[in-house]
């Protein structure tokens, strides 16, 4: 889990290299770690996360607070202005003149519900930052996710052309055997219809990698159009420990997700206990020292100033005898609200590892159907080259070159997607054991060539 510290500390790193050298990364092209870095600087969701792991900090020392003496000044000034009549007499001004402070000190002795709230306090700090830590693995999937996507579309960009030119080009040829007469017309519409139709998988292709390059641009409010991509050797390494079971078990108790629940539960846990506390009395110790003083009386006929400074100390006693059902109404919600935290606890178990069998899954699949699609793509660069032989020897003919072209441009675009969602694969699979981390990041960003 990165500490929120570490994660301030890479976001001002990441905004000095914006401030200095941003507009590098457009010229020169980018790579997975510096756009996650970007988007750690960038992405609002992330930024919305961070301040609220801020928030729920503070609920703590709050809570602490309950435990600790308060120191209350209160003070007035006043003058009143009244007609009084004494005995019978005409109406006569009476102008009194008052002033007052008082300094309170309150120290609670025996309040429970203060302390459980403390303790409250301590457990949801504890869910927040299991949340932020889920935040922050949700950055490094979502960054992932938008660079392959754009990458992947890139590749399939590029196969659409290749596909397109490969298909004019044999048109062509059609056109040009129908001309010698060694060719049907049959040949030439079919390799028209072929190309107009890559021609619409190419319109397809360029705007599926605006709209995912557009993606990645609102993460990092920056927009990246050269990409590292990955090596043409680097193959997604095997899950280690490669036992499923392991990666289930981690999921199911270690998941960021998971922490936070089982922290929520326990607070809740807390809050039962205070509410019960509400049943019970208070004690607090009480002192206070201040200073009275009034010019006279409005209600007596001569003017005797007085001036009093009081200094009291005690203890305050408080009792909760009848409430109207309200403190009932509080444990009876505080009980149900225990209940539920704990079955979406377990909801939460079972999802976390679910997540973890289908990424671990996913990642021997997919290294199974990269093994697949390169024998694939091999196969129909010979099947290409066969039937462009065999076209022109007259023993295959148009449509037969047009498939093997279309077949293969298929499996290399498949192929390209096989390995960036096998990768993807392997930082949910760590994500849902909740060890996914900027190393990951980095581990990954090795195996890219600009």
């Amino acid at each position: 889990m990165l500490s929120s510290k570490y994660v301030l500390s890479v976001i001002r790193q990441a905004v000095a290299v914006i401030t200095l050298g941003g507009t590098c990364l457009s010229a020169q092209g980018a790579d997975l770690l510096e756009v996650y870095r970007l988007a750690l600087a960038n992405d609002a969701t992330f930024e919305a996360a961070r301040h609220g792991f801020e928030v729920a900090q503070e609920r703590s020392p709050q809570a602490r607070a309950g435990n600790l003496p308060t120191v209350v000044l209160n003070g007035s000034n006043n003058v009143t202005q009244a007609q009084a009549s004494f005995n019978g007499a005409p109406a006569v001004e009476r102008n009194v003149s008052a002033w007052n402070w008082t300094l309170q000190l309150t120290q609670p002795i025996m309040r429970p519900q203060n302390i459980l709230a403390y303790y409250e306090s301590e457990a949801q700090v504890e869910a927040a930052q299991a949340q932020f830590a889920q935040a922050e693995q949700d950055m490094i999937l979502r960054v992932a996710q938008a660079y392959f996507d754009v990458l992947v579309a890139q590749e399939s960009v590029a196969s659409a052309e290749a596909q397109l030119s490969a298909m004019e080009d044999q048109g062509v040829a059609a056109r040009r055997g129908y001309e010698l007469g060694t060719m049907s017309i049959t040949d030439t519409h079919e390799a028209k219809s072929k190309a107009e139709l890559a021609r619409a998988q190419l319109i397809a292709a360029q705007n599926d990698l605006e709209v995912k390059q557009t993606e990645l641009e609102r993460l990092t409010n920056q927009p990246l159009d050269k990409l590292a991509s990955l090596q043409p050797t680097v193959v997604a390494p095997q899950p280690q420990p490669a036992d499923p079971k392991a990666w289930i078990s981690q999921a199911r108790d270690n998941n960021p997700v998971v922490r936070s629940q089982i922290s929520a539960l326990r607070a809740a846990g807390f809050t039962v206990t205070k509410t019960k506390a509400e049943f019970t009395w208070t004690l607090d110790f009480v002192a206070s020292y201040g200073s009275n003083y009034s010019s006279g009386s409005a209600s007596l006929p001569t003017d005797l100033e007085t001036r009093i400074t009081p200094a009291t100390v005690g203890f305050q006693f408080s009792m909760p005898i009848f409430t109207g059902g309200l403190s009932s109404s509080h444990l009876r919600e505080a009980y149900s609200n225990r209940d539920k935290l704990s079955a979406q606890l377990e909801e939460t178990r079972r999802k976390a590892g679910s997540d973890a069998r289908q990424a671990y899954a996913g990642i021997i699949n997919g290294l199974a159907q990269t093994g697949a699609l390169r024998s694939a793509v091999e196969s129909g660069e010979s099947s290409v080259k066969g039937n462009q032989a065999g076209y022109k020897l007259g023993i295959r003919i148009n449509s037969d070159v047009l498939n093997a072209q279309q077949q293969l441009f298929a499996s290399r675009r498949d192929l390209v997607k096989a390995r960036y969602d096998t990768l993807l694969q392997g930082l949910k699979l760590k994500a849902a054991a909740g060890v996914l981390s900027e190393a990951d990041v980095v581990a990954i960003n090795g195996m890219l060539e600009r």
